[in-house]
C-alpha cells in the first residue's frame, strides 16, 4: 500500500518535469560571468531598432540574475562600424556555446583586439527564425556574452566590449531551411575607435 503511494507522486513529478520548456543548458566560457548595465527588470535595456543592450563596462561582483545598474553610458550600436579584420563565429541550434571549430577564429579576433587597443568592439548576438522573440534574444545575449566571455579569457579588456542582442531581427539570409538558419546563429563583431 506505501509502494502505491510513493508510485504516484513519482510518476506526477516525471510528467512535470517532462512537460517543462526546455531552456539552453548553461555554460561558461573561461572568463567569468560578465557584469554589467542592465535595465531593472529584465536584465537588458532596449537598443534603437530593436534588440537588447547590456554595457560591460562596470566591474563584476553582482550576480548575472541581479545585476546592478551602471552609471556609464549605454553604447549606441549606430556609432560602430563593420571590420573586415573580425569575423563571426556561428552557433548550434539552440547554443550558445562556443564551437571548438571557432575557437582559432575568436583567438585570431582577440590578438587583433590587443594589438589595437584603442578599439572599442561591439557584440552583436543572433539567432534563426525559430523560437519566439524573447527566447531569441535572451538566447543571442547568451551568445553574445559568450563570445564576450571567451575575448576576455584571451586577454581583451572586458571594459572595451558591449554586447547587444537582435535575435532573430536581423536575419543574413532569409530562406527558410538549415542552411540558411545556421549562417544567422552568430557572432558579429562591430567597432569604433574609444
Amino acid at each position: 500500500m506505501t509502494t502505491r503511494f510513493m508510485v504516484v507522486p513519482a510518476m506526477l513529478l516525471m510528467l512535470i518535469a517532462a512537460g517543462c520548456a526546455k531552456r539552453p543548458a548553461t555554460s561558461m566560457a573561461s572568463a567569468p560571468a560578465p557584469g554589467g548595465a542592465a535595465s531593472l527588470s529584465s536584465g537588458t535595456g532596449s537598443a534603437p531598432g530593436g534588440g537588447s543592450v547590456s554595457n560591460t563596462s562596470s566591474p563584476s561582483g553582482s550576480s548575472a540574475v541581479n545585476r546592478a545598474v551602471s552609471s556609464t553610458a549605454r553604447p549606441q550600436p549606430g556609432t560602430f562600424r563593420a571590420t573586415t579584420e573580425l569575423k563571426d563565429v556561428h552557433f548550434d541550434f539552440d547554443k550558445y556555446d562556443i564551437r571548438p571549430s571557432d575557437t582559432k577564429m575568436l583567438d585570431a579576433n582577440a590578438a587583433w583586439l590587443k594589438s589595437n587597443s584603442t578599439i572599442l568592439v561591439l557584440i552583436e548576438g543572433h539567432c534563426d527564425e525559430r523560437g519566439t522573440n524573447e527566447y531569441n534574444l535572451a538566447l543571442g545575449e547568451r551568445r553574445a556574452k559568450a563570445t564576450m566571455n571567451y575575448l576576455v579569457s584571451q586577454g581583451v579588456a572586458q571594459n572595451r566590449v558591449s554586447i547587444i542582442s537582435y535575435g532573430e531581427e536581423r536575419p543574413v539570409c532569409t530562406d527558410h531551411d538549415e542552411a540558411c538558419w545556421a549562417k544567422n546563429r552568430r557572432a558579429h563583431f562591430l567597432v569604433k575607435p574609444e
